[in-house]
């Protein structure tokens, strides 16, 4: 910490030039901060007691080395706060009473010197809390609030708000601005300069909250959510690397777009996944007709496959009588099937019930054998009673082993099995359609759909308790099943979620209308919802187009606000179509940024090889600095300028094509071009 000092004379250039002395010093107390761990992971072995501590300190100081790399174009800080009497808040938000004065800078890391005075605070530190939620009005102690500006990594500005005299830029802070609108090239950047007052608020919940965001296109919820699970990772270190931090997204493609941030922010171990790599059980290698694959992703199944499971539990019809070499004991069918009735009332995981029967019958049996001998048997006794043929004929019987792959095997293959676990959830209809036309003749050849994965989960988290994760992130949630909902529900039922969506970009046959159903599939009916309606992303003209999609789409969610008056929108009807995204594509690269063809499934492959011909060279990676994306997978990414195809095209590929064509309008960020030979969808001429 250093004192702020008060020199009224000073110059721009002396100021700036102080500045840009304190990142150099901070570079290399950073750089002395990794040489020290470095140190120290070279001599660890020295240190640890045993090979497996050494193996453990190991892991500790390398992960602890990585945290601590620097990247020269990415700013150590961007903000600095001069306080007069900040109260210092736990991380909870509440206050000690310790008041802090001083000069202090904001950045995405810890920086402190040889004697440990810190240089740079961490942004999710709780002093830092008041660079983001400090206002003239409510200025939290803070006297100065600086901005900074960097050109590939160079310090080359410095805006203040002086808000002790009552001054604030708010939306009209020019660094701010630069921030935001900063071209878009590559993968998604964090945005811990630019977090809003109303997204911190969201991104320091605590652990235990479960929080739903209903974000309209450019406000910002996935980088909510990514900085959230950084925020956590901050606080709950140790308990989450136990438990473990889950981002859940929409695609490959999506995951790939957002995989730069967490490392960005220090945090390494953050694992991502799709939902249908979270449930799958090997490949899906079959598929499903339209209507079966909507009724395997229903609730309704849930049901359907307990009823189905446990209708292999039945009440023994006699006795058991064990030999042990020496004597034979008996139990009675009475007494078993009252073991077998209080274990199933018990709740527990199938397969957790079928040996907790065995448990007790071989309980009986040694208690008959210590009231025989006058003392108990050895374990060794205890475990060949528990595998003798008489027992193992009654557990058989009673309380048959069972796999997800079998069940659903013997479900999917017979219609009067499906009938029996079905009745008065599935009509005769839905029921016929999940029937296999031709049934595979072992569960082991069975051709899954990633339909069926999510029935499998089901089984399984019926079978046995999946692990559980401290904290899930699930982005587009809109489009999860409520049996994918289910699924996670089942690994999270200790821990919380932080669901990020909107329901009018919903294009899957099961997207949600409302966020209520979702939270309570998810097994968090109290979590709160929370609006974002205000995009600092999207501009303004791009916007009020997609808002005019909104009453055609059947969800009440309020319509998009943007801050920005800065983009472009042309709707240009064209005879050649890929001569005129050629063009397109041309006159979008004079200027800096991204640029997104945006086009039906169908037509994709073909425009992308007509850029190439005509020299442009579209990426492989949908993140590059020129991408052909397909309608389907341009969920959660983003471009400077966008070229969409053919409207119409978008709509008519599919039952949602409306939704669709809404979530495609909003991925540019600067410049938005509509090329069509086709008319307009009428939701666009209204």
């Amino acid at each position: 910490m250093t004192e702020p000092t008060h020199t009224p004379a000073q110059d721009l250039h002396t100021e700036l030039t102080a500045e840009r002395d304190h990142l150099a010093a901070s570079r290399a107390a950073l750089h002395a901060m990794r040489m020290r761990a470095e140190q120290m992971y070279a001599a660890g072995h020295t240190v640890a007691g045993d090979p497996f501590a050494a193996e453990m300190l190991g892991i500790a100081l390398a992960r602890r080395v990585a945290e601590l790399a620097d990247s020269q174009t990415t700013p150590l800080f961007f903000g600095r706060l001069d306080l007069d009497g900040a109260t210092v808040a736990d991380d909870t938000g509440a206050e000690h009473g310790e008041v802090v004065r001083g000069r202090f800078y904001v950045g995405r890391r810890h920086v402190s010197d040889d004697a440990g005075e810190p240089m740079v605070l961490d942004w999710r530190a709780p002093l830092s809390r008041t660079f983001y939620r400090a206002s003239a009005s409510a200025r939290l102690g803070v006297t100065t609030r600086r901005r900074f500006g960097f050109n590939d990594g160079r310090l080359t500005s410095f805006e203040d708000e002086r808000l002790s005299l009552g001054q604030e830029l708010g939306s009209a802070s020019r660094l701010l601005t630069e921030e935001i609108e900063r071209p878009r090239v590559g993968p998604m950047r964090d945005i811990v300069a630019t977090i809003q007052p109303e997204q911190d608020e969201l991104v320091r919940a605590p652990l235990e909250v479960s929080i739903c965001v209903q974000g309209a296109p450019g406000t910002g919820k996935t980088a909510v959510g990514l900085h959230r699970a950084a925020f956590l990772l901050y606080l709950h270190r140790e308990r989450l690397r136990r438990s473990g931090v889950l981002i859940v997204g929409p695609n490959s493609a999506f995951l790939g777009y957002i995989a730069a941030v967490l490392p960005a922010l220090g945090e390494l171990e953050v694992a991502q996944s799709t939902i249908d790599e979270v449930i799958a059980r090997g490949p899906a290698r079959g598929a499903d007709g339209a209507t079966s694959q909507v009724i395997k992703h229903d609730a309704r199944m849930a049901e359907v496959l307990r009823r189905a499971l446990w209708a292999k539990v039945t009440r023994p019809e006699g006795p058991i009588q064990v030999s042990d070499g020496s004597y034979r004991w008996r139990v009675d069918a009475g007494v078993l099937a009252r073991i077998v009735d209080d274990v199933r009332r018990e709740g527990l995981p199938y397969a957790l019930g079928r040996d907790r029967v065995r448990a007790r019958v071989v309980a009986l049996l040694q208690l008959q054998a210590e009231s025989r001998a006058g003392e108990s048997p050895t374990e060794a006794w205890q475990r060949r009673m528990g595998r003798s043929k008489p027992v193992a004929e009654f557990l058989d019987g009673c309380w048959p082993a069972a796999t997800p792959e079998r069940l659903l095997w013997e479900l999917l293959s017979d219609a009067r099995r499906l009938a029996a676990a079905a009745g008065g959830l599935l009509t005769d209809a839905e029921q016929a359609a999940l029937v296999w036309a031709k049934p595979a003749r072992t569960p082991r050849s069975a051709r899954w759909s990633a339909a069926d994965m999510v029935l499998l989960d089901e089984l399984a988290g019926l079978i046995e308790r999946p692990a559980s994760l401290g904290h899930v992130i699930l982005d587009e949630a809109q489009d999860l099943s409520p049996m994918q909902c289910r699924a996670i529900a089942r690994r999270t039922p200790h821990g919380s979620v932080t669901v990020l969506g909107d329901l009018a970009q919903g294009t899957s046959p099961w997207a949600a209308a409302d966020w209520a159903d979702t939270m309570a599939h998810l097994g968090k009916p109290d979590a709160g919802i929370v609006p974002l309606t205000t995009g600092f992303r999207v501009p303004h003209v791009v916007v009020e187009l997609a808002n005019r999609l909104l009453p055609f789409l059947g969800v009440n969610v309020p319509g998009g606000v943007s801050l920005r008056h800065d983009g472009e929108l042309t709707i240009t009807a064209v005879d050649d179509l890929t001569t005129a995204v050629v063009a397109e594509v041309r006159r979008a690269g004079q200027q800096p940024g991204s640029i997104g063809v945006i086009a039906p499934d169908a037509l994709a492959a073909g425009l992308r090889d007509a850029l190439t011909a005509a020299g442009e060279t579209p990426g492989v990676e949908v993140g590059g600095p020129l991408a052909v994306v397909p309608a389907t997978v341009a969920k959660g990414l983003e471009y400077d300028h966008v070229v969409v195809v053919e409207p119409a095209v978008i709509v008519g590929a599919e039952e949602r094509g409306l939704h669709r064509l809404y979530v495609v309008l909003t991925r540019a960020v600067s410049r938005l071009s509509i090329l069509h030979t086709e008319p307009l969808p009428v939701a666009l001429t209204v």
